[in-house]
Protein backbone atom coordinates (compact mmCIF):
# COMPACT_ATOMS: atom_id res chain seq x y z
CA UNK A 1 0.00 0.00 0.00
CA UNK A 2 1.09 3.74 0.98
CA UNK A 3 5.12 3.63 2.28
CA UNK A 4 5.50 4.20 6.10
CA UNK A 5 2.09 4.49 7.55
CA UNK A 6 0.35 2.46 10.09
CA UNK A 7 -2.08 0.10 9.24
CA UNK A 8 -5.13 2.30 10.54
CA UNK A 9 -3.85 5.02 8.53
CA UNK A 10 -3.38 2.30 5.14
CA UNK A 11 -7.30 1.44 6.39
CA UNK A 12 -8.08 4.93 6.30
CA UNK A 13 -6.57 6.04 3.15
CA UNK A 14 -7.88 3.05 1.03
CA UNK A 15 -11.26 4.13 2.36
CA UNK A 16 -10.70 7.57 1.12
CA UNK A 17 -9.99 6.30 -1.92
CA UNK A 18 -12.45 4.00 -2.34
CA UNK A 19 -14.91 6.92 -1.61
CA UNK A 20 -13.39 9.19 -4.27
CA UNK A 21 -13.05 11.96 -2.02
CA UNK A 22 -10.15 13.51 -4.18
CA UNK A 23 -11.31 17.11 -3.63
CA UNK A 24 -12.52 19.98 -2.07
CA UNK A 25 -16.43 18.98 -3.06
CA UNK A 26 -15.85 15.62 -2.36
CA UNK A 27 -14.56 15.71 0.83
CA UNK A 28 -15.80 13.19 3.54
CA UNK A 29 -16.33 13.27 7.55
CA UNK A 30 -14.36 11.65 10.22
CA UNK A 31 -18.21 10.60 11.41
CA UNK A 32 -18.39 8.46 8.06
CA UNK A 33 -15.10 7.34 7.93
CA UNK A 34 -14.99 5.86 11.06
CA UNK A 35 -18.76 4.17 10.66
CA UNK A 36 -17.04 2.61 7.22
CA UNK A 37 -13.56 2.04 9.07
CA UNK A 38 -15.12 0.15 12.20
CA UNK A 39 -12.80 0.95 13.94
CA UNK A 40 -12.69 3.57 17.29
CA UNK A 41 -12.79 7.58 16.32
CA UNK A 42 -9.74 8.26 18.48
CA UNK A 43 -8.08 5.92 15.92
CA UNK A 44 -9.74 6.91 13.24
CA UNK A 45 -8.89 10.75 13.78
CA UNK A 46 -4.71 9.32 14.96
CA UNK A 47 -4.83 7.81 11.60
CA UNK A 48 -6.67 11.25 9.78
CA UNK A 49 -3.75 13.36 11.64
CA UNK A 50 -0.55 10.64 10.35
CA UNK A 51 -2.39 10.85 7.00
CA UNK A 52 -2.27 14.89 7.09
CA UNK A 53 1.07 15.26 8.30
CA UNK A 54 2.38 13.28 5.79
CA UNK A 55 0.73 14.85 3.33
CA UNK A 56 -1.75 12.84 2.13
CA UNK A 57 -4.84 14.39 3.34
CA UNK A 58 -6.16 17.69 3.63
CA UNK A 59 -8.49 18.96 6.27
CA UNK A 60 -10.76 21.61 5.61
CA UNK A 61 -13.03 23.64 8.82
CA UNK A 62 -16.56 23.71 7.86
CA UNK A 63 -18.97 25.22 9.91
CA UNK A 64 -20.36 22.04 11.26
CA UNK A 65 -17.67 18.86 10.76
CA UNK A 66 -14.16 19.17 9.39
CA UNK A 67 -14.27 17.44 5.90
CA UNK A 68 -10.96 15.23 4.91
CA UNK A 69 -9.78 14.55 1.10
CA UNK A 70 -6.88 12.84 -0.38
CA UNK A 71 -4.25 15.36 -2.38
CA UNK A 72 -2.01 12.59 -3.26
Amino acid sequence: MVEGLSSNAEKIYKILKDLGVTSEDKMSTAERVTTLAKLPKNMVMNALLELQNKGYVKRKVREKAAGYYLIK
